[in-house]
């Protein structure tokens, strides 16, 4: 008597199949709720802000990747004001701290203040929140106070809580820092330590804008008129949008490019090409990779694409890598920068095939 082996396709059921339709429809209205969102706030944030496609770009991927931004840039080109304005638009609480060499770090955590308790007549300590509880932070010129106040974000970054005496207190949900620099005065500056510049998932560098948008600049901020924003999303929605990104599929082809583009910054690397090896003193960690792959996800999405290319990583790999390399001194006495070399690895670094990436993942060679 012959036996029939059910095949896996009967032991699905029709329940499991609409539960999978279901799942899938529900996905893809996620990815067009985040792309219709994007496009908002795009509009809205050219009202204000004119030019900067690529920082405002740049400064939304962080914020979709539930990230850490630090944008470098000369004074006067509105790092501030885009700042300010993309918390307008998405309705959350924005704080600015002047960040100076007197300023503990106290002054930005919160701490406990001795108060009188009006129910025991007793003196009680209670904790005064900081301007670090909020959605959006912005440290202004972050590197003019000592480290000891600029280590005072680390928790705040990671982990999303501060930690003041025997007590953690946990921040607003989505917290967001935004940190600048002006990169042409020196004089009274702490450089930002390398396990801060770690914290920060883009490094943007803000340039001066084109003629044209220079033109368009001086007639918008002359005038009587003000620009308004309009709000597009709300705390909650942007949560969700985060885990969106998160679950946007990612080949493994993918996963090994980001890898040995990592892994091929680090001089002590057998494999790294020889110009590494002689103009880097210490390349990008671990972390590094996981941004890369972070922020690949999210700039697939915002242009449109359900799923990861080897062309999303190297749109994010400057901004991400370019203030985790440290060159050396022959590096510069030959004037070359992080930026330069990025470029060089992005032409070396090869892409491997998909079917070999697996295999590479697999541990099968």
């Amino acid at each position: 008597m012959t036996q029939t082996v059910p095949s896996d396709s009967a032991d699905s059921s029709p329940a499991q199949h609409d539960e999978a339709a279901e799942i899938a429809t529900a996905e893809q209205q996620a990815v067009q709720q985040l792309q219709t969102a994007y496009a908002q706030m795009r509009k809205e944030i050219g009202r204000v802000i004119v030019g900067q496609d690529l920082v405002i770009d740049q400064l939304l991927i962080g914020l979709f990747c539930r990230a850490h931004c630090l944008l470098v840039g000369v004074p006067g080109l509105a790092k501030t004001l885009l700042c300010s304005t993309v918390a307008s638009i998405l309705q959350l609480n924005f704080r600015r701290i002047q960040f100076t060499p007197d300023l503990m770090p106290s002054d930005v955590t919160g701490t406990d203040v001795l108060q009188d308790d009006p129910e025991t007549g007793r003196r009680v300590f209670q904790f005064v929140e900081g301007p670090l509880f909020t959605n959006v932070l912005l440290a202004d010129e972050i590197n003019r106070t000592p480290p000891k106040t600029q280590s005072a974000l680390l928790e705040a970054m990671q982990e999303h809580q501060v930690t003041v005496g025997a007590r953690t207190w946990s921040l607003p949900d989505p917290f967001f820092t935004l940190a600048t620099q002006n990169p042409i005065e020196q004089e009274g500056t702490y450089p930002l330590p390398e396990a801060q510049l770690d914290r920060f998932m883009f490094n943007i560098i803000v340039d001066y804008p084109s003629s044209t948008e220079e033109l368009e600049i001086l007639r918008q901020t002359t005038g009587s008129q003000q620009a308004e924003v309009s709000p597009v999303l709300s705390g909650e929605q942007i949560c969700l949008l985060q885990d969106v990104v998160r679950r946007i599929p990612c080949g493994d082809h993918i996963l090994v490019y980001a890898r040995d583009l990592v892994r091929a910054t680090r001089p002590q690397e057998s494999q790294s090409p020889a110009f590494i090896r002689e103009l880097v003193s210490w390349g990008a960690g671990p972390r590094a990779g996981q941004y890369l792959v972070l922020g690949a996800r999210a700039h697939a999405l915002l242009r449109g694409r359900g799923h990861v290319t080897t062309d999303d990583v190297r749109a994010v790999a400057a901004p991400v890598l370019r203030h985790r390399i440290m060159t050396n001194f022959a590096a510069a006495s030959q004037g070359v920068t992080a930026d330069d070399l990025i470029q060089r690895l992005l032409q070396e670094v090869p892409v491997e095939l998909h079917e070999r990436a697996r295999r590479n993942v697999l541990g099968e060679e």
